[in-house]
């Protein structure tokens, strides 16, 4: 029995899995993936953090920001623009558009990469938003669902109250029904 165990501790190690650790070489453990990516992940924020820390009020900030929010506006205009145009001005339009057939295909390539990660970002970042308001509604139903139940029950036609016996329950009633003949 003494052999087989050093033979095993000759494989295996004295403690260790040779095996283990050998197959760690080629194939990345999950648990060290999963802290190097922790680790990714919060210098990220951190560093997000310290970009947005203090407020930017320069006017230089002011005209970057109002620059970055040019572009879809320009683009939906122009776009809307391009149509009035081939409409009022077909022949115009149409030697323009000739003049576009022109433009090399790497550069099409280009533009609609960069057309493409400008509306992408603003894409996933207007659909975080979207979910987070989807959330926010959500908690909210349980009371707009009881106060609509409340207002139904308002609007809920209400039966009229059964009328009055007529015989010996209201001596003023009775004389004025004698003076109306009825």
């Amino acid at each position: 029995m003494g052999m087989i165990a050093r033979g095993l501790d000759l494989i295996f190690g004295d403690g260790r899995n040779v095996v283990a650790d050998t197959v760690g070489i080629f194939r990345e453990s999950a648990e060290n993936a999963g802290a190097r990516e922790t680790q990714m992940k919060d210098a990220a924020l951190s560093q997000l953090a310290a970009e947005f820390a203090r407020p930017r009020k320069g006017l230089f900030d002011r005209i970057i920001d109002g620059l970055n929010r040019l572009p879809r506006p320009l683009l939906a205009f122009g776009t809307i623009g391009l149509f009035v145009v081939a409409m009022v001005d077909p022949i115009w339009f149409a030697s323009r558009m000739q003049g576009i057939q022109l433009v090399p295909e790497p550069l099409w390539w280009l533009m609609g990469a960069i057309v493409s990660f400008y509306f992408g970002a603003r894409h996933q970042a207007k659909g975080q938003e979207f979910q987070a308001s989807v959330a926010e509604t959500m908690t909210r139903a349980t009371t707009v669902a009881s106060n609509v139940k409340a207002l139904e029950e308002m609007a809920a036609p209400r039966t009229p109250a059964a009328p009055v016996a007529e015989s010996g329950g209201n001596p003023a009633l009775e004389e004025w029904r004698g003076r109306d003949g009825g």
